[in-house]
């Protein structure tokens, strides 16, 4: 007979949890963020207590940036290892949504244990508990369904023997990846069990790398040997891979240039002679050109994303294209010619299978003259007392950081601004865009030190994003995990009012302060708010101070603070929706039909004719 042991069943998933290993012989999931509450307070943070030395337990200030920073952690990792996170039934739960939601749409691995009702339902209703009238199983974690890919309700003891392995085989499948939720009822958590020792024997977990198939190879194989003009479009999905310098050998050998996503962007170095830069509509006159002319697109990890395609109007109506991508979901997606693969084993494969195959000789004056542009635009103002664009912000914060720093930011005019002019070491961006979550950057920042903590990361942030979440900077503080913010004040939310005005016709209405219902224009003193949580803060008179500023950041071990004033004006690359843009792409944003505003009946009559562009695919 085997041996037990009688845990409760809090105790054992902690216990487990503990003994799950990465091939390097690391805990996969690191440790667990937690706020207690009603809940999960006695069962899971008396398990979480009793293993504090073998199972860290941290501290946050909210359920969803606590989550957020352990996305950016599993990110950091290139999904190698993830954290968890807990919340207590109700309000804890539900502030969880839309963390889970970002980890599901990026791809990115994330174990939420959610506190849940009574499986017993005797003292029904409960405190924060969520009715039903009609269905008496439903509880407020039901708002995780839609956004988990795994969801289990633990309403026994011995339904974590079966639910925690299901959890991680999802989140170390590099097809499937994505959160995990587990509503674990508050009493079952208490209950105990005797469990097989066995079950707590520690587990290494191997994320595959799936070969493709043979015909499926074969067909882009032919497509490629036949092409004069390709582009690889990168993505993600070749950081996760950790195929980045199978890349770099693979569009050398051939002569293919490189274009990237967001989720690709520094897969290559800016500096590597095949990188065109940014695709789509916040992409770069060499990329997008090179894009529109090529006769095959070969996309490599990467979910074709609006920003990615120009809204499906990128490439041409004869292009073929080829997605390589370990999802067929993905890989299917634009009607493209799959291969349901490994980034790593298919570029490895097809550059054997290809041969000697080369193709037409990169442009590379079009990528230094799109360079030139580059520094010109985020060159050192002049006049250093007039208020500097993002792009000048961008441009000191470059000149101030070593080839190892990492930019990072989510949402506002800031991720097509740094897709655009930042430029990278190998590894150097991080950008959460797949959701583009206000609130993801300093709460984003802290997981990213934390899983890449030999690097300088720069976090950049708008007012609207720092006011939406700031909290987890007095965490930083209090766990001493150093890393520097750049916060660009304009205002207001200065990219959607570029949208509202420049990009689909309307008004400028409740974005900007000065065009919001309100009394008086805030006075927000950032670096008094900041500081009032620990952190270092300081403003920035000019773009030679935020040089200096971040080169000191350095030297401290708490997050350092820098609050610049930026013009909201309209910046390169902006992609407007009913033009071309700057860089030859389109962004749909749907326009009204019927309107009293001239300026906008003309816009949507520009707007029509851009949409009979886009390319009716599945």
């Amino acid at each position: 007979m085997s041996k037990t042991i009688r845990l409760t069943a809090a105790q054992a998933m902690v216990k487990w949890l503990s003994v799950q290993l990465t091939e390097s012989g690391e805990r996969y999931i690191e440790g667990m963020w937690a706020i207690f509450g009603h809940g999960n307070v006695a069962g899971l943070g008396d398990a979480l207590h009793s293993n504090k030395e073998v199972f860290p337990t941290w501290r946050g200030q909210n359920e969803q940036t606590m989550a957020h920073s352990a996305i950016a952690y599993a990110k950091g990792k290139k999904r190698t290892r993830a954290q968890a996170v807990t919340a207590s039934i109700g309000p804890g739960s539900t502030n969880l949504v839309t963390a889970a939601a970002l980890a599901h749409v990026n791809r990115l691995p994330l174990l939420i244990v959610a506190g849940d009702v009574f499986a017993n339902r005797r003292p029904d209703p409960v405190l924060q508990q969520v009715e039903d009238f009609d269905d008496g199983t439903v509880s407020a974690n039901d708002c995780l369904r839609p956004v988990s890919r795994y969801f289990d309700q633990i309403t026994r003891p011995e339904h974590i023997l079966s639910a925690l392995p299901r959890a991680l085989r999802m989140m170390t499948d590099p097809a499937n990846c994505g959160p995990a939720t587990l509503a674990f009822c508050q009493d079952v958590q208490a209950e105990a069990y005797d469990y097989p020792e066995s079950f707590f024997e520690p587990r290494v977990w191997h994320i595959r790398r799936p070969a493709p198939d043979a015909r499926e190879f074969d067909e882009v194989t032919t497509l490629i040997k036949a092409a004069k003009r390709p582009v690889i479009l990168a993505g993600g999905g070749v950081i996760y891979s950790q195929a980045e310098q199978t890349l770099a050998d693979f569009a050398t050998k051939h002569g293919i240039p490189v274009v990237e996503t967001q989720a690709g962007k520094s897969a290559l170095a800016q500096s590597h002679e095949m990188n065109l830069g940014a695709s789509g509509v916040d992409g770069s006159a060499a990329a997008n050109a090179a894009t529109s002319a090529a006769d095959l697109v070969i996309g490599v990890g990467t979910r074709l994303q609006d920003f990615t395609t120009a809204s499906r109007t990128l490439f041409d109506a004869d292009a073929k294209l080829i997605s390589i991508n370990v999802h067929g979901y993905d890989a299917a997606k634009h009607a493209a010619v799959s291969l349901v693969a490994d980034a790593k084993v298919a570029l490895e494969g097809l550059s054997e299978a290809i041969g000697p195959y080369k193709a037409d000789v990169v442009d590379a004056a079009a990528r230094a003259d799109w360079l030139r542009a580059v520094d010109a635009y985020c060159a050192r103002p002049d006049d250093q007392t007039a208020v500097p664009n993002d792009g000048q912000v961008i441009g000191a914060v470059q000149r101030a950081v070593s080839d190892t720093a990492i930019a990072m930011c989510a949402a506002g005019t800031m991720p097509g601004a740094l897709k655009l002019l930042w430029q990278p070491a190998q590894g150097g961006y991080h950008m959460e865009y797949g959701f583009s979550c206000m609130g993801y950057e300093i709460a984003g920042a802290m997981g990213l030190k934390l899983a890449q903590p030999e690097r300088e990361v720069i976090c950049f942030v708008g007012d609207g994003s720092y006011m939406m979440a700031n909290s987890e900077l007095a965490t930083a503080v209090m766990r001493r995990i150093p890393f520097t913010v750049v916060l660009t004040d304009n205002a207001g939310y200065g990219c959607i009012n570029r949208l509202q005005s420049l990009g689909v016709g309307g008004a400028p209405f409740n974005n900007m302060y000065v065009d919001c219902n309100i009394e008086d224009q805030p006075q927000i003193d950032y670096v008094a708010h900041a500081a009032a949580m620990g952190a270092h803060a300081v403003k920035a008179a000019d773009t030679d101070q935020l040089e200096a500023e971040i080169k000191a950041a350095g030297s401290r071990n708490i997050p350092t603070v820098i609050v610049i004033e930026t013009t909201a004006k309209e910046f390169p690359g902006t992609g407007l929706s009913t033009t071309a843009g700057d860089h030859g792409a389109f962004w749909d944003v749907a326009v009204p039909e019927v309107s009293d505003s001239a300026t906008q009946r003309d816009y949507y009559t520009q707007y029509i004719k851009n949409i009979t562009g886009q390319a009716r695919l599945n």
